[in-house]
């Protein structure tokens, strides 16, 4: 897709050379917290596929957990396809740890004694725990309307966030982690030493992974102006990548109190658009940054309300009317609609 002489872009790029691409921020989210600890993972894989491999360890995992009054009754299998699945794998096996303890061990898995060490269950509630803030995170890259500064603002707030959580998970305060902190409490427990190491290091390797994935690239520090063009003072603007006559009109632009005033009124890209007559040449370059998709929602969304629509129910090839009609963002007058029918009344 993205090779420099045979890809997509590349073909596109012939027929509009000024053309730009990004990668999706929901998919470097997912490939940034990707990495799991090793022995941990291999731990949860086994135990989880061999209770759902099976249909009869699956059925009778469903009646222990029915007989001791859990709220859920099956464990998730995790798919790389899907964002937010592996969070939602963790949470559940740690919500039916004890179940699941108590199944392997009358099964005579090998693995069973694993879900009585509390230093393993302890990781497992942290695991559960950070996967859990890093799916939030993904929910809220999932918008309509977001762009590449919204995107760098939610990476930068992670960033010191995990940083935050390491400096007081090496102090033994683990109150960013609930699960964790109320299984401790629950069993009277303090925070293991090799525990609290291994989750300093998985919050280090989650800040350098999520570095990587979205490095602070010389674009966003030069297109800073576009973010608030009334902030930036003189000396910044020798930095910005604008000719000497575009400097002077973001001098023109930035005392301009009534603009400075609409600008609070409305959203960046739409601010910007209402510039391009007087500002022509500032306008393109502001709009040229926001408007690529910063990530593939609506690709996203269109595929989700196209697996609703086709049912294998569904008789008719043409989905096209009715998937306008779900995506559209125009609310229907359904009662102006209404009023102007005139109903036939049965005689």
């Amino acid at each position: 897709m993205t090779g420099r002489h045979s890809g997509a872009a590349a073909r596109i790029r012939e027929v509009a050379p000024e053309m730009q691409w990004t990668h999706c921020s929901i998919h470097r989210e997912a490939l940034a917290v990707k990495k799991m600890p090793d022995d941990l993972k291999s731990v949860l894989d086994s135990a989880v596929n061999f209770i759902k491999a099976r249909p009869m360890n699956a059925r009778l995992f469903h009646v222990l957990c029915e007989e001791m009054g859990s709220e859920h009754v099956q464990l998730l299998l995790h798919t790389e396809v899907r964002w937010l699945s592996r969070g939602k794998v963790l949470s559940r096996l740690f919500e039916l740890h004890k179940e699941v303890q108590m199944f392997l061990q009358d099964t005579n898995f090998l693995l069973s004694d694993i879900f009585e060490d509390t230093v393993w269950l302890s990781q497992q509630a942290y695991l559960s725990d950070i996967f859990s803030r890093l799916n939030m995170l993904n929910l809220r890259l999932q918008r309509l309307s977001i762009n590449v500064f919204d995107v760098q603002d939610k990476i930068n707030a992670l960033l010191k966030k995990l940083e935050l959580f390491e400096i007081k998970v090496k102090t033994g305060d683990v109150s960013a982690f609930p699960a964790l902190e109320s299984f401790l409490s629950d069993n009277e427990l303090t925070l293991d030493d090799g525990v609290k190491k291994n989750i300093a290091a998985h919050l280090v390797s989650l800040r350098e992974q999520f570095s990587d994935y979205f490095p602070v690239t010389h674009i966003a520090k030069a297109s800073s102006w576009i973010r608030n063009p009334f902030s930036i003072d003189t000396p910044q603007m020798a930095f910005a990548n604008l000719t000497l006559g575009e400097q002077e009109s973001l001098i023109e632009l930035s005392c301009n109190e009534t603009l400075k005033a609409a600008f609070r009124k409305q959203t960046l890209l739409d601010f910007w658009i209402k510039q391009h007559n007087e500002y022509p040449v500032l306008s393109d370059k502001a709009i040229r940054i926001l408007l690529p998709f910063a990530t593939t929602y609506l690709c996203e969304k269109g595929f989700s309300s196209l697996v609703v629509i086709k049912t294998k129910y569904r008789s008719k090839v043409d989905a096209e009317p009715n998937l306008r009609l779900k995506l559209t963002s125009i609310d229907p007058d359904i009662t102006g609609l209404c009023l102007q029918r005139h109903a036939h009344p049965s005689h």
